[in-house]
């Protein structure tokens, strides 16, 4: 995957129809049933989408992703928006450059939340596992750890359903996939059309190769139980109902 430079300065606008409601709504519905937290921290925290709206709530969020560029917008948008005042006075919000896989904070926190598919970026089976027990490792008994990832099968739907393409004012894109099945593998090619600002009209072209990897759902239940969590449970497609095989996404709650 490639480290989001130019791709972070575009990503909100490419993903401006992404449901961060829903997000936001499904870890409100988990807080309540699995313990209400005071911090959390967001594994592939990207822009801030998530972040800043939990904040606003008043959780006291860390933001963690792997690329300095996407942190750079995080940032800008939290000191943009109306609350960034009291972000700032009170360090509500902090944003730390790591890797998933190795995170760790000063202290522990009572959950860690993961959406938007991040953990299928994460290519190797045993890369999961370290996020998992740097995961267990990072929370306060009884916390909970909260992601989704794409069902195996929706991999598959892209390369059948593909190309993609998005046609907007200020950006768009032309989008196709390859599928390594026995892997459950997809590598996403990406030619963005973003305008250049200044007026002048033009629009700068650029490449994005993103890879995605599905694993089988028990699998990662099973995975997520040798780390050390206690209670697991998959819903599907941001409902509180049983995961099966027709779920798009697979939504995982796990407490310590």
């Amino acid at each position: 995957m490639s480290s989001y430079g130019k791709f972070a300065y575009v990503y909100d606008e490419l993903m401006a129809d992404m449901p961060y409601p829903d997000w936001l709504a499904f870890a409100e519905t988990a807080w309540n049933k699995y313990g209400k937290p005071l911090t959390v921290a967001e594994l592939g925290c990207g822009t801030g989408s998530i972040t800043i709206p939990l904040a606003a709530a008043g959780y006291h969020m860390t933001g963690i992703d792997l690329s300095s560029d996407m942190l750079s917008v995080a940032q800008m948008k939290m000191e943009r928006h109306p609350q960034g005042r009291r972000f700032l006075r009170e360090g509500s919000v902090r944003w730390v450059r790591q890797n998933m896989k190795e995170w760790e904070l000063p202290e522990l926190v009572d959950s860690v939340i993961s959406f938007c598919d991040c953990l299928n970026y994460v290519l190797e089976e045993q890369d999961i596992r370290s996020v998992f027990e740097q995961t267990f490792a990072g929370l306060k008994p009884g916390g909970s750890f909260l992601f989704d990832v794409h069902h195996p099968n929706t991999l598959i739907r892209y390369e059948e359903e593909q190309p993609f393409v998005l046609d907007e004012p200020t950006v768009s894109y032309i989008w196709t996939c390859e599928m390594d099945v026995p892997r459950r593998e997809i590598e996403h090619h990406l030619s963005i059309f973003a305008r250049e600002e200044g007026g002048s009209g033009l629009y700068r072209r650029f490449e994005e190769t993103h890879i995605q990897r599905a694993y089988d759902p028990e699998w990662m239940t099973e995975e997520l139980r040798k780390a050390g969590f206690s209670e697991v449970k998959v819903y599907a497609d941001f409902e509180w109902v049983e995961a099966d095989d027709s779920a798009g996404r697979l939504f995982y709650v796990a407490v310590k």
